[in-house]
């Protein structure tokens, strides 16, 4: 699915609420035997893979710092801090992994949806916040870590990332309205 017109606020407010509609239903939607159903091409059950796809809207939080910070560095810094962080790719894999496992113990199918709205409604006010200048700060990231980091974004693609990794992991559900 083609992502929004990066300077194109309301394409991205869109795309968050579509994935919080999303989201909101697949949880409802599920009864605990679909919950425990492992997923299509990982090792996590669906209700793992649901943190996993909160969880790519909860980094960008992060994200944004990063960026606004290394935005405004020579572009260098971030190429080193990108490559130093490619070169940790088997630790980042194991720690997500299991980050996942851990984090669906913790905001488990009753708690996500609250947490999910209170992430969506988080990266609402940033972007509003957001001069175009800034949306359009870039730093290098760690193509590695994810299929969605390219080698350079800007802070408009940072938020997009997430709703693009989201309708990535959707496709790996296997709930009931999946088959």
């Amino acid at each position: 699915m083609p992502g929004p017109e990066f300077s194109d606020r309301q394409g991205i407010h869109e795309e968050m609420d579509r994935a919080r509609t999303t989201f909101h239903r697949l949880l409802g939607d599920a009864s605990t035997t679909d919950l425990r159903r492992h997923t299509l091409g990982t090792r996590w059950t669906n209700e793992q893979l649901l943190f996993h796809m909160l969880f790519g809207y909860m980094i960008v939080r992060a994200l944004l710092v990063l960026v606004k910070t290394f935005g405004r560095l020579p572009d260098a810094a971030s190429k080193v801090f990108a490559r130093l962080l490619d070169s940790a790719e088997r630790p980042f894999h194991v720690i997500n992994f299991w980050g996942s496992r851990g984090g669906a113990r913790v905001f488990d199918a009753t708690r996500m949806g609250r947490k999910f709205d209170r992430v969506i409604a988080s990266l609402h006010r940033h972007l509003d916040a957001e001069s175009e200048q800034t949306l359009g700060r870039r730093m290098h990231f760690p193509s590695s870590w994810d299929p969605f980091f390219n080698d350079s974004m800007s802070l408009a693609e940072g938020y997009h990332y997430a709703s693009q990794h989201f309708d990535f992991h959707r496709e790996q559900l296997t709930l009931d309205q999946n088959r």
